[in-house]
């Protein structure tokens, strides 16, 4: 492996880094209330350290064009380990999270926009500080890497190494024959959708600090909100809505969002993965308002909406509330934890396991029931007009496994630590799936502070497995991607 070129595109990516830091320095300017401690100064030393760290180690390293997938792998994993752990000083300095762990713990939940709060009262915190927390969700959301290939061409990378790693689903779909093109629709795209509602949301009330960093929340699906309530602090049917409609973009395939706004208006209704993205979410809904009705005072149209948010959040990985879900029946529960592993469409900042290979695993059931009545067919795994390669299917299995086998240990090891099964099956299910709130002592209403320090670092563990679909991750820990 190139080590060279990983450090030196690292330490690009760092400057990048320090650069963003300085976007909430406005914003604590304007709105920090002069009884609030200002941190102006802890933005622009952690941006310093920052830009020098990433500065000598791009100028001390020697980039080399011939990037291979080794490369690409290790760029996208280590990425997001070097932008949590500078990403966390301003967290630090400022005091406001005085513990690393926890510093690193917050951090990684806002690039891996996960969503995941060791915070007890966010509202205190400064408004820079809040706004930086958001900022992690927008950057992390449509990747790091992705943002670095769109905005700095001149690197020169070939990118397709690096987009497959970082792009979720079975197959990265491939826009334009140039990455960087590539790259830079995906974002115009994401910019697009997060400057509509941010107006939306002012429009509804929000001021521009609070829109901003709900709009950044929704279309990375990370879940960060200023206000300890998170949207339910609102109370609003307006503000609830248009979060609905931005969760299901955000779940969505963006190459599907660009199709259409090019013209190709039937472009979501011709993808199999869509139709079926809008079946589990019909169903999931259904189930549960109904079951909601039926024990529930509210209105129709309050549980419907309520129930609606719910279901997006969760299967979206999103993980806004606006209900404490905990008080529903322990059979809506049921299904909020089946939808934390199924997560948003490939192609979109949704985590969890991606609804295209629960599309895939289904229509393989399917065919093997085929199989079994009638030995001698031949039945061939279709997407549409496409037949699946068994290479694929067999990723798709491998993936499942692995998943479910991280998915057990992370729980053996969470109640190992003094968890209860409930919290274990939450916590682990909510940080490996990106979504943020889970079930128990981590549910919509708490947070996880009371995590003592090994679990808080196991979890940001599978936060980072999470979010890099699980076989980024392992790779860098199988001997064999090491060995020349």
């Amino acid at each position: 492996m190139h080590i060279s070129s990983v450090i030196n595109i690292l330490g690009f990516l760092l400057m990048f880094l320090a650069g963003t830091m300085l976007l909430p320095i406005p914003f604590s300017i304007y709105y920090n209330p002069p009884d609030m401690p200002s941190d102006v100064i802890p933005l622009l030393g952690s941006a310093a350290i920052t830009f020098i760290f990433g500065f000598l180690t791009f100028r001390f390293s020697k980039f080399s064009r011939d990037l291979r997938p080794k490369e690409g792998f290790a760029i996208v994993t280590f990425g997001w380990i070097f932008f949590s752990f500078f990403g966390c000083l301003p967290f630090l300095f400022s005091g406001a999270i005085p513990s690393f762990t926890d510093a690193f713990f917050e951090t990684i939940s806002g690039f891996t926009t996960t969503g995941a709060t060791i915070l007890t009262d966010i509202e205190a915190l400064p408004y820079g500080l809040l706004f930086w927390r958001s900022l992690t969700h927008w950057i992390g959301g449509m990747g790091i890497i992705v943002l670095s290939l769109a905005i700095l061409p001149f690197l020169g990378v070939g990118g397709m190494q690096l987009f497959r790693a970082e792009v979720p689903g079975p197959t990265a779909d491939k826009l334009t024959p140039r990455i960087t093109q590539t790259a830079k629709i995906l974002w115009g795209v994401y910019v697009a959708f997060t400057a509509v509602e941010t107006i939306l949301l002012m429009l509804g009330g929000m001021n521009l600090f609070e829109a901003l960093c709900h709009a950044f929340g929704t279309l990375a699906t990370g879940g960060y909100s200023t206000k300890n309530a998170s949207v339910g602090h609102y109370g609003s049917a307006y503000i609830d809505s248009i979060i609905i409609i931005f969760m299901l973009l955000a779940g969505t395939n963006f190459s599907l969002h660009y199709r259409f706004l090019k013209g190709d208006l039937m472009a979501y209704f011709r993808n199999q993965e869509f139709l079926f993205y809008l079946s589990i979410i019909g169903v999931a809904t259904a189930i549960i308002g109904v079951d909601n009705f039926f024990r529930s005072d509210q209105s129709v149209l309050k549980i419907f909406q309520d129930t609606l948010f719910q279901v997006l959040s969760i299967l979206t990985t999103t993980g806004y509330g606006t209900a404490d879900y905990e008080q529903w029946s322990f059979s809506s529960q049921a299904v909020l934890f089946f939808l934390m592993f199924i997560g948003g469409c490939a192609g979109s900042t949704g985590g969890g396991l991606k609804v295209i290979r629960i599309y895939v695993l289904t229509k393989l059931i399917f065919t093997d029931i085929v199989r079994q009545l009638h030995p001698h067919a031949v039945v061939p795994v279709r997407i549409g007009k496409t037949t699946i390669p068994r290479d694929v299917l067999m990723n798709i299995l491998g993936l499942l496994v692995l998943f479910v086998f991280i998915f057990v240990l992370g729980v053996v090891l969470m109640t190992m630590i003094g968890l209860d099964i409930e919290s274990a099956f939450g916590a682990v299910a909510a940080t490996l799936g990106n979504i943020g709130p889970g079930l128990g002592s981590v549910g919509p209403t708490d947070n996880y502070a009371a995590i003592p320090a090994f679990g808080k670092w196991v979890l940001s563990l599978l936060m980072l497995m999470g979010r890099l679909e699980v076989f980024t991750v392992v790779i860098l820990l199988s001997p064999t991607f090491w060995r020349k």
